[in-house]
């Protein structure tokens, strides 16, 4: 009986360090470093997060068959426009469709701001994302600051946060 206790205890040791040492990749959280990423922006480029390290990062999460994210397009293109300058980083991370659909859009509504193609949701996923539009305003740190559900009302709305992550 003994040895059997001693087997059933190796086995229970060891599934307890398989499933710490194989546990999922971190998902964003407001006070924790945000995972990195790597997508492909429209022209086929890869692009991680970790390219932005030191400037602060509005990222958005999105698709063109989402009202509320239509909607908010805009005020994006707003940001994106006039923050850049300043060292904001505006990633619009599109979720599920091809390159050609989101480039469409994009000129249909005289667009430009930068967008990433995430077609299987890793980012998604990584992200948490349980309905779109979501954001993430994260420091120049690299730190999540702020997850905001739902589309913005203005670009004023949009301005208010980015002004709590500039450097």
């Amino acid at each position: 009986m003994n040895k059997m206790l001693k087997v059933v205890w190796l086995i229970i040791l060891t599934c307890m360090l398989l499933v710490t040492g194989c546990s999922a990749p971190s998902v964003a959280q407001v006070g924790k470093s945000a995972p990195n990423f790597q997508l492909e922006n429209l022209d086929g480029q890869p692009v991680s997060l970790s390219d932005f390290r030191g400037r602060p990062v509005l990222l958005n999460f999105w698709a063109t068959w989402c009202p509320p994210c239509r909607g908010e397009m805009p005020y994006l293109q707003e940001v994106y426009e006039a923050w850049s300058g300043k060292g904001v980083v505006v990633l619009a991370i599109n979720l599920g469709e091809s390159p050609a659909q989101v480039k469409g859009f994009l000129e249909t509504h005289n667009l430009s701001l930068p967008v990433l193609i995430d077609i299987p949701g890793d980012s998604a996923h990584q992200y948490n994302i349980s309905s779109i539009p979501t954001s993430f305003f994260i420091d120049s740190d690299g730190i999540v600051r702020e997850k905001v559900l739902g589309a913005f009302p203005s670009k004023e709305t949009i301005e208010t946060r980015l002004i709590e992550i500039m450097p």
